[in-house]
């Protein structure tokens, strides 16, 4: 799935390179943290039993679609029945098939028909069909990339976005600088009851103007130089951070960059890479369209 979802012009494909500062930037990259460096939540191998990151599938038109059972928000979803094969990879299944962890979101995207289908809190039922408190259909061949959405749904993540397009991938990182052509998507363990496009949720009660919306944009600044000394895969990164920048997506740790597990990742040499990037680092691309409900 190298393709790029969504047109060159949609939001998480745009060089935001150039794009003004954002007035509060500084109060902004403060309240998520000056000192603290950049952390991989993705890698190879596995963690407390589970594969790091979040994984996908890919499928083709032959994928028959299944039931889903929505738990939560199926006011707020995209309606069945969805292709998600029976053994789709869940975000934190243990390979010993013990308890959960995280957010079980599953993501699968159906390369015939440029479908993106994503559900969180996902379970497999004995029928084939699945539980899952919400979920979402985005269509990867328009800009309109969700067009059953009204406007404030949430999807399977906290911002109302699509979590495939914002993951690290190995293998457009391991192309080094330049390989990886869209925004990425990161967290923060403090957010505010609000959001800015292309996010459409908010998941938080705190209306403080110096903690980040949802859909916020950070990049890495351009005079950071990178060093020559860094691996392929965390020059990728870097660069991808200073042309299309991350979005805030979900509440959890500061400065957590989301990816999808890969045995090809070197966890020791991407975790002191990435940690020496702080977030003086960055500052915030302006907010414009800011929704505060």
């Amino acid at each position: 799935a190298s393709a790029l979802p969504f047109a060159a012009d949609n939001a998480w494909n745009t060089d935001i390179s150039k794009a003004p500062v954002d007035p509060d930037s500084a109060a902004l990259i403060a309240s998520i943290g000056l000192t603290r460096g950049l952390h991989p939540d993705f890698g190879a191998g596995l963690w407390e039993g589970a594969p790091i990151g979040i994984p996908y599938v890919v499928v083709g038109a032959g994928q028959p679609k299944v039931k889903i059972t929505f738990t939560d928000y199926g006011d707020e979803s995209d309606p069945g029945p969805y292709p998600v094969p029976p053994n789709a990879p869940i975000e934190g299944q243990r390979a010993d098939g013990g308890a959960f962890g995280g957010d079980r979101h599953v993501l699968v995207i159906d390369r015939s028909a440029n479908r993106l289908y994503e559900l969180g809190n996902a379970v497999p039922q004995a029928d084939g069909s699945w539980l899952a408190s919400g979920g979402a259909v985005f269509h990867l061949d328009s800009n309109n990339v969700r067009p059953t959405a009204q406007p404030r749904w949430t999807s399977a993540d906290a911002a109302g976005l699509p979590i495939f397009p914002g993951l690290v991938r190995y293998d457009e990182a391991s192309l080094g600088p330049g390989g990886i052509r869209h925004a990425l998507r990161f967290t923060v363990s403090r957010t505010r009851r609000a959001y800015v496009p292309p996010a459409t949720h908010w998941a938080s009660s705190n209306t403080s103007p110096d903690l980040p919306p949802m859909g916020m944009r950070v990049r890495l600044r351009a005079g950071y130089a990178i060093p020559a000394s860094f691996s392929a895969e965390t020059r990728a990164i870097l660069t991808a951070l200073k042309t299309h920048g991350m979005m805030v997506a979900d509440n959890g740790s500061n400065w957590f960059l989301s990816g999808a597990p890969d045995e090809r990742w070197n966890n020791d040499r991407l975790k002191s890479e990435l940690r020496q990037v702080t977030g003086r680092d960055f500052e915030v691309v302006r907010m414009d369209g800011l929704v505060t409900p």
